[in-house]
């Protein structure tokens, strides 16, 4: 299965729910890949800890290879790397990826992450794609490869009103490119249940119909902590609340 994870409003989560949703697949013993295409770099450093000046090992290199000929051209899983984590790789994101972006619109590279990812259909059992906050190239490349579509709200009014935007360029993916995915679901990050205007805020979405997933995910600042140690709550403290309803997402996930 190939998640994206997706929101075109920065700092709502999208990182730390990909790399913690991979870390607890593999952890369960399933083949998993992160891709992580915002040239930031967020899910990388979180997963590796230092910078990646790798290009050729990378999704730059992975990319740049879409833009030349070659006889033998690598896979997918050749420009990924190791994690500390058994079972758990990471194509990482390289700065150079900014570099490529212009090229790889204009020569409508869109289609080659798919071709790609599928390839490895028998290698992984789980892939998440981390995406950058835009709706640029590489978003839309992460959404035509990916069959389920997760979507990190953070409870406040402005994430609300570009929820709705979001979903109708979602919804022109799959008209257009991709029939196979999915919105797998909304979710709730940095929850706060004694607060009214998140409780608000979730239940309007539940009231429309939308697909809210279950459970919400506590704010915490443990998260912040496994963010500078570079160790995914599952693996800096299996007991905490928020490691328990990450590990409740990611097995609704696979229901």
């Amino acid at each position: 299965m190939r998640f994206v994870v997706f929101n075109q409003k920065g700092g709502v989560g999208k990182s730390t729910i990909t790399c913690n949703l991979a870390a607890i697949s593999a952890a369960q013993g399933l083949r998993t890949l992160v891709v992580d295409l915002d040239p930031q770099g967020n899910s990388t450093h979180y997963l590796l800890g230092d910078v990646h000046d790798d290009a050729e090992r990378s999704a730059a290199g992975f990319f740049d290879q879409t833009l030349r000929f070659t006889t033998r051209p690598k896979t997918a899983d050749e420009f990924a790397v190791d994690t500390p984590w058994d079972g758990l790789r990471l194509m990482p994101s390289h700065p150079q990826l900014d570099e490529l972006h212009t090229k790889l619109e204009s020569r409508y590279k869109i289609y080659k992450l798919r071709e790609a990812l599928a390839d490895l259909a028998d290698t992984y059992d789980r892939i998440y794609i981390d995406t950058p906050p835009a709706l640029n190239f590489y978003t839309r490349s992460a959404l035509i490869a990916a069959q389920g579509c997760l979507i990190p709200f953070d409870c406040d009014d402005f994430s609300r009103r570009a929820l709705y935007n979001l979903l109708d360029n979602v919804q022109e993916i799959q008209a257009d490119h991709n029939a196979d995915l999915k919105v797998s679901g909304i979710v709730v990050n940095q929850f706060q249940p004694r607060a009214t205007l998140p409780q608000k805020l979730v239940q309007e979405l539940i009231d429309e119909g939308l697909p809210v997933l279950r459970p919400y995910l506590s704010a915490s600042v443990k998260v912040k902590e496994s963010h500078q140690q570079a160790r995914p709550m599952i693996h800096l403290d299996a007991r905490h609340k928020l490691t328990q309803e990450l590990q409740a997402l990611h097995d609704s996930l696979s229901a």
